[in-house]
């Protein structure tokens, strides 16, 4: 077994040693302890601790860099809750539940609170699903009530507590038995025909298409959003559905992430943070400050000055070394 004792500053070179290089921020005086336990194949399971508030980032250009670290992360939390957007879908992760990321998409996740979680790593290849399932499967809540989530977050937790006193084939057989256990907790969740062309997901793409393109509209709101193309607001919750989440939440995390990325960009470095919270949709200033430091745990005005100031440099890729852009 591996420990390792770390503060804040040293989240990224954690992520990248024992999950995935992601980019990182914590709150103020963030400590976190991560334990590892190897089963073979490339399968880890991690127990740790993450003292308060953070947000960890897997950024585009690391995912297009992940043909040779095809990873999966299927992350359980014992306690405290977080979020993970991946796909376009924003699974909420109270305690109990399980979510699934893969390597080769971007994605975020951001915990609110101090948490305990378990996380498998592993090959995309040792998961006995095709490869459109795992994708669907991303970024989906499974509930802390279905029966095989139950089994599974039950062995993974007697797992790690057996594992030193396993053999080198125990430990791959028992990694393989979690393996077909998390396989069978992902059905339950992975929609039965994925990304299917029919009238429905055409009027879901229509509305996620109009609200990237409308984020500076302060009148787009749900209600709104369904008067617009013609359907009521509870239909318009079905079908957000589809991809797993709501379209309050589904408009509030685009306007974050454009604001985000404005915020990012030197070209805009001369707006207030007031004229880019209009810019996205958000006229009151103090409530957009308030869910973009939920969402990333900082201010608007903090990640602009970490971002654009810090050293008169861009934060660099945990890969490549290179500057992210």
């Amino acid at each position: 077994m591996q420990i390792r004792e770390f503060s804040g500053e040293e989240l990224e070179d954690v992520a990248g040693e024992f999950f995935l290089p992601m980019i990182a921020r914590t709150g103020p005086g963030f400590r976190g302890r991560v334990a590892v336990q190897e089963f073979g194949e490339a399968l880890t399971l991690s127990r740790s601790h993450w003292g308060g508030p953070m947000m960890t980032l897997r950024t585009d250009r690391m995912a297009a860099r992940a043909s040779t670290c095809n990873r999966l992360l299927f992350c359980v939390y014992s306690a405290g809750r977080g979020r993970v957007r991946q796909h376009d879908r924003c699974a909420e992760q109270p305690a109990g539940t399980g979510v699934l990321c893969e390597s080769r998409s971007r994605f975020e996740r951001v915990s609110s609170t101090e948490t305990w979680s378990l996380t498998l790593r592993f090959p995309r290849q040792l998961l006995p699903l095709r490869t459109a399932e795992i994708t669907e499967a991303c970024a989906r809540s499974v509930a802390t009530t279905a029966p095989a989530m139950q089994m599974l977050s039950a062995y993974l937790g007697r797992l790690f507590e057996a594992a030193d006193d396993l053999t080198d084939q125990q430990r791959m057989d028992a990694g393989r038995a979690a393996i077909a256990l998390l396989a069978m907790a992902l059905r339950d969740v992975t929609p039965s025909v994925p990304g299917g062309a029919g009238p429905e997901k055409v009027l879901l793409d229509m509305m996620r298409r109009h609200v990237r393109e409308h984020l500076a509209d302060p009148d787009l709101r749900v209600e709104e959003l369904a008067r617009r193309h013609h359907v009521s607001v509870s239909h318009a919750y079905t079908l957000f559905e589809r991809i797993g989440t709501t379209p309050g939440a589904y408009l509030r995390e685009e306007r974050l992430q454009a604001a985000q990325a404005m915020l990012s960009d030197r070209r805009h470095d001369w707006l207030r943070i007031s004229d880019i919270a209009a810019a996205v949709g958000f006229l009151d200033l103090r409530t957009f400050e308030r869910a973009f430091r939920r969402r990333y745990v900082m201010t608007p005005s903090g990640w602009r000055q970490e971002r654009l100031h810090a050293g008169s440099a861009p934060l660099p890729d945990r890969e490549t070394g290179e500057s992210v852009s």
